[in-house]
């Protein structure tokens, strides 16, 4: 009976030399795996931003586009900011193309924002046609075209399209939404 407690003590020691290695090669997996989840964060921190002022790259942007006035729409004098030019145009309702008997209804107000406060009698004397432009896109859209941001974000770039073809040779930066409604 001692000889076999002997034997299973000594089976048991060997295991434990051979553990010896595997628990170093543990160790070492375990510090591999932490340097490769610091080297991660700190490139997500860099691609997301949040490395820049660390480092002294946000520093030297915000430096540089005052310097050239050209950062917000130059035309003026360096270092003075033009203030954007907003015009809003009129609430429309639109009947989205839908198949069956059921109708789908889009509502929307937008705005436009202007290159310059220049701008504001031509596009008033145009708005009959940047309506119409508006209405007859609108009227072919289906609801799958307005589904999530990609669908807003091609919507908002076909009206900037539109306007900027209607109002032309005066410039309009954005179309911004401010009520979009489907019913």
């Amino acid at each position: 009976m001692a000889d076999d407690l002997d034997d299973e003590y000594e089976e048991g020691e060997g295991e434990g030399e051979s553990g010896g290695g595997g628990k170093r090669k543990k160790l070492l997996l375990i510090v591999i795996l932490a340097v490769l989840l610091v080297i991660g964060a700190l490139a997500g921190a860099y691609f997301a931003g949040l490395a820049d002022p660390l480092l002294g790259g946000g520093k030297k942007d915000e430096a540089a586009a005052p310097a050239g006035g050209e950062a917000h729409g130059g035309g003026g004098a360096p270092g003075t900011v033009q203030a954007a030019v907003f015009y809003d145009l009129p609430e429309m309702l639109v009947d989205l193309n839908t198949q069956g008997r059921k109708r789908t209804f889009l509502k929307i107000r937008v705005s436009l924002e202007l290159a310059s406060p220049a701008d504001t009698p031509t596009v008033e004397s145009v708005m009959p046609r940047i309506i119409d432009n508006f209405q007859v896109y609108l009227r072919e859209l289906r609801l799958e075209d307005l589904q999530g941001a990609a669908g807003v974000y091609r919507l908002r770039e076909e009206l900037l399209v539109r306007v900027n073809q209607a109002v032309r040779p005066a410039k309009v930066n954005d179309v911004l939404f401010k009520d979009m409604l489907i019913q």
